[in-house]
């Protein structure tokens, strides 16, 4: 089977579709079977939280699945294994199951990091228990809770790993490291410019990564957290440091949480498609949104109904414009083209359905049904991770007094898409 490089500048929820569609005449430049495996099986004590750190939703989605995915939506990716403790296996085989991860193995794991990596790679060797995958010619270890992984640093890490027998990412120092003397006193400094901090991913030839493994140790076991040093160690294989992006940051403690969702967010608010009746009014306001939403950092399509299908799967945002609101049954066909695409439940879509009142004659019966119809369907596309909220607007010739209304349904727009709170849904606001 011919392999692809997808895209790495595309937002995440894009990148498995675009590799995906490549023409096949493209090689991906990986050309031999590599594999992953992720320690998970840690309590997460630094956060203070009594989940551990891996298993905390965000955006209602467990942290984890966000690194699966990461890996998941690489072509060239073969298998995944993911080592859990033993109490959080069925949890982890719930989460696999809830949002279709499926090149995924579960491993349980051991007492220490080390002990839990050894028991991951031995899910490819002939001397563990139970059925084994296909041994790699590279395995990459990752932390669990590294979840923005780009694919282009991944290859380098890959590629080097191939070259070197081993790799590793590494950032420079924030701070410098001193050392203290027994009564707490400085000692010395190490001159920061000369050290690197060690991150993940980190890649080896399996064989190498194995055979340090089976010389490590008791000591090593329980102490050590360094897998680039067990194969310098032992297996003499000095790896190749490669500086990583700064999106490698590792979630730690529980502020970590809110600053990884606000980067899963941002992510998320790239893009939008309006989709737009064909009444003049509709369509004026298509095209004074698409100018503004631009304007402020979005990559907009504005199309006609007819030509939804093209766009709604390349967008976690869905604007659609009716007039006097009647087109219940087009939110529906919306929700059902949102739900059949192949990733919709690992990321919430956002439907902005907007009202354009163009006529003095909408009645307070016609608003009370409109509200009430717009609060059944959010109750509706909640379940399936759609989150549909309602605007209302009037239609003015005054042209400054349009403008201004345009103006804060694209702010309330903007901040709709941003936010993402699943408390607003089935409300009907007012611009």
């Amino acid at each position: 089977m011919e392999r692809h490089e997808s895209n790495s500048e595309l937002p995440v929820e894009r990148q498995h579709e675009d590799c995906l569609s490549r023409s096949t005449q493209e090689r991906c430049p990986v050309n031999f079977s590599v594999a992953v495996v992720l320690p998970a099986a840690g309590s997460g004590e630094r956060t203070g939280l009594s989940t551990p750190k891996q298993f905390c939703k965000i955006l209602g989605r467990p942290l984890i699945s966000y690194t699966i995915h990461a890996f998941e939506r690489v072509c060239w990716i073969d298998s995944i294994v993911v080592v859990v403790a033993k109490e959080s296996h069925d949890m982890m085989a719930d989460i696999l199951h809830k949002y279709n991860h499926t090149k995924v193995k579960l491993v349980e794991g051991g007492p220490t990091r080390h002990r839990s990596i050894l028991n991951g790679l031995l899910a490819f060797s002939e001397t563990g228990v139970g059925p084994k995958l296909q041994k790699p010619k590279v395995v990459i270890i990752h932390d669990a809770v590294r979840p923005f992984l780009e694919e282009d640093f991944l290859l380098k890490i890959t590629l080097a790993a191939k070259e070197r027998g081993a790799s590793g990412a590494a950032r420079p120092l924030v701070s410098t490291v001193v050392a203290a003397t027994a009564g707490g006193y400085l000692d010395y400094c190490l001159e920061r410019a000369k050290y690197r901090a060690s991150e993940t991913p980190q890649g080896f030839i399996y064989d190498i990564i194995y055979q340090a493994y089976q010389q490590c140790s008791e000591a090593e076991f329980k102490f050590g957290t360094e897998c680039l040093d067990l194969a310098l160690q032992h297996c003499g294989t000095s790896a190749q440091l490669i500086e990583g992006p700064p999106t490698l940051w590792k979630v730690t403690h529980k502020q970590d949480l809110a600053s990884a969702e606000a980067t899963i967010k941002e992510s998320l608010s790239q893009s939008a498609c309006i989709i737009s009746g064909e009444c003049t009014e509709t369509h004026d306001l298509s095209t004074c949104m698409k100018s503004w939403l631009t304007a402020a950092g979005m990559r907009v399509d504005a199309i006609p109904n007819t030509e939804r299908s093209m766009t709604l799967s390349a967008s976690r945002n869905v604007i659609k414009l009716s007039v006097n609101s009647s087109d219940f049954a087009e939110i529906r066909e919306i929700m059902k083209r949102c739900e059949e695409s192949k990733d919709f439940l690992l990321y919430p879509v956002i439907i902005l359905w907007v009202f354009l009142n163009v006529s003095d004659q909408v009645t307070l019966r016609q608003e009370n049904d409109e509200a009430s119809t717009i609060m059944n369907l959010a109750e509706e596309a909640k379940k399936i991770n759609i989150f549909l909220y309602g605007v209302q607007l009037s239609y003015s010739k005054v042209s400054t007094q349009w403008e201004r209304t345009v103006n804060r349904l694209c702010q309330l727009t903007m901040a709709l898409i941003r936010d993402r709170n699943d408390a607003f849904t089935g409300q009907m606001l007012q611009a």
